[in-house]
């Protein structure tokens, strides 16, 4: 009777956590799918990881302006004044007003050259002396065209922001792939982990109930003398390890629940972190060929750790040809052409001598010297070449021998990242099989052990055997069940595991990288 009475405070405390898991809190039933769907959503690495798309997107489009056209306009107006030293300027102090405006506009051009476009005006006053047009209006409208021939020559040398921002974009997109397929699979994982713990509490309480069903036909086949009380023993000595699994068990439940818990970020939610989470579903055995060819080209194609080592290979390769282009000499083409006009008001002279003094003025327009400026009345042009070349390029070949470095680095972590890849798929496959086998062996298991129990409680019914043996076969049945679903686990944390691998999680639940925008 000692064993008995040392049994209840563990009989007390397994009704009061059993009771407090059961009705005692609020709960939140949740499928696999709603909980990846809360924890792409809340997750605090998603949520950090999704600002560098967004980030990476804003330096392609800072990159793409300098193909964007470049418009400059100026003012400027001044006067002077000035003590008059020779007597043809005809005034004791000399007053000389210029104001001018111009307008250009600047656009690069692909093949790292630029076009421009401006027009000069200005006016100019004075009242010096012996002036044939004052004031005078001139207009100069102004087309430049420059290309370089060697060095700073090819689209990719003009695009090499853009092309380096794109690939740095698609790498900041894959790696927000990267992060939501590790997130799915920690969901999963943690979601069939708590499965596990809830359907092994329900087993557990089932052996619990057996041995207690079985410590009561003892008790009262011992008040009817059918057998000695030494029997009760074995059975309460069992019914108390029993009870102290289900305390076991429970914990796992509350450890896998708040894993999984941490991994929903529930807590940005109000209240929805206080409840306990039921999983809606159960992990099932759906037998599936897996072939490793056809798992090996889409680890290969989809992975994003792979896309990512990719692009930095192609922006190394890009460094090596700027680095190659900038050790030619430089070689510059000019074209010029230009259009002057001049108008204003034209001083009229007795005999056109300025010494016989003035007749009158003859008005001009200041839009006249704009118009003979668009109209190209005076054609003027030039051509050249300029030819650079520097004395030692030893920074730019150690720019070339960095470059080339780089890009052998780049290339042999590629190899690495796929034979690391390759590894993996093949572990995932293996465990898939493997997994599949312990499946169905688990299931044979668990019915044995259940016909085994059941013939052998038929033998102590009529005397053939003894509670040690009931009981043992009660535990190996209890075994054989969590074992069953620890199997169906692994089963679907390894089909999980594969498609993290081969990187197809996201296109199975139609996630897109674009919907984080």
């Amino acid at each position: 009777m000692r064993m008995r009475w040392s049994s209840i405070p563990i009989l007390i405390l397994f009704f009061l956590c059993v009771s407090s898991y059961i009705s005692g809190e609020e709960v939140i039933s949740l499928s696999l799918e709603d909980c990846i769907v809360k924890a792409i959503k809340n997750n605090l690495s998603v949520a950090v990881e999704v600002y560098n798309p967004e980030l990476a997107d804003v330096s392609v489009t800072r990159a793409k302006e300098i193909f964007m056209p470049s418009f400059n306009l100026s003012y400027d107006n001044r006067s002077t004044e000035n003590p008059s030293y020779w007597w043809l300027e005809a005034a004791e102090t000399v007053t000389s007003k210029y104001a001018n405006y111009s307008f250009s506009m600047m656009q690069q051009i692909p093949t790292g050259g630029s076009l421009s476009l401006s027009l000069y005006s200005y006016r100019s006053d004075t009242n010096q002396g012996f002036q044939l047009i004052n004031p005078r209006y001139g207009s100069i409208l102004q087309f430049d065209f420059t290309q370089p021939l060697l060095k700073d020559f090819g689209f990719k040398v003009s695009r090499k922001e853009i092309i380096i921002a794109q690939n740095n974009l698609d790498i900041s997109r894959n790696q927000l792939k990267s992060i939501l397929l590790d997130t799915v699979f920690k969901v999963q994982e943690a979601y069939w982990n708590l499965t596990y713990a809830i359907e092994n509490f329900k087993v557990k309480q089932q052996s619990l109930q057996l041995a207690r069903d079985l410590l009561a036909k003892n008790k009262k086949e011992v008040e009817v003398g059918k057998i000695a009380p030494i029997e009760i023993l074995n059975a309460e000595t069992v019914v108390a390890e029993r009870e102290a699994d289900i305390l076991q068990a429970e914990a796992l439940i509350k450890r896998s629940e708040d894993v999984l818990k941490n991994i929903l970020n529930l807590s940005c939610e109000e209240g929805i972190d206080l409840k306990k989470i039921v999983p809606l579903d159960k992990p099932v055995f759906i037998k599936e060929e897996v072939f490793l060819e056809d798992a090996l080209k889409q680890a290969l194609k989809n992975r994003p750790d792979l896309k990512m080592n990719k692009k930095s290979i192609e922006t190394k390769e890009l460094n090596i040809s700027i680095a190659k282009n900038q050790m030619l000499p430089g070689l510059d083409f000019k074209l010029s052409y230009w259009s002057p006009g001049v108008s204003g008001d034209r001083i009229l002279y007795q005999d056109d001598n300025p010494f016989l003094g003035e007749i009158g003025k003859e008005k001009g327009k200041a839009t006249d010297s704009l118009r003979d400026a668009f109209k190209l009345l005076y054609k003027n042009w030039s051509v050249g070449l300029t030819l650079s070349l520097p004395l030692s390029n030893v920074f730019t070949r150690a720019d070339l021998v960095r470059a080339r470095m780089e890009l052998e680095q780049s290339l042999l972590e590629l190899e690495n990242l796929e034979k690391q890849a390759i590894l993996e798929v093949r572990d995932a496959v293996r465990e898939v099989k493997t997994n599949a086998k312990r499946v169905e062996a688990y299931r044979v298991a668990r019915e044995l052990a259940k016909r085994r129990l059941e013939a052998e409680e038929k033998k102590l019914n009529v005397g053939l055997t003894t509670n040690y043996f009931v009981l043992e076969y009660q535990e190996a049945l209890a075994n054989a069940k969590s074992m069953e679903i620890k199997s169906l686990v692994d089963y679907n944390l390894s089909r999980a595991r594969l498609e993290k691998a081969i990187g197809s999680s996201l296109d199975k639940r139609n996630i897109r990288i674009s919907q984080f925008r």
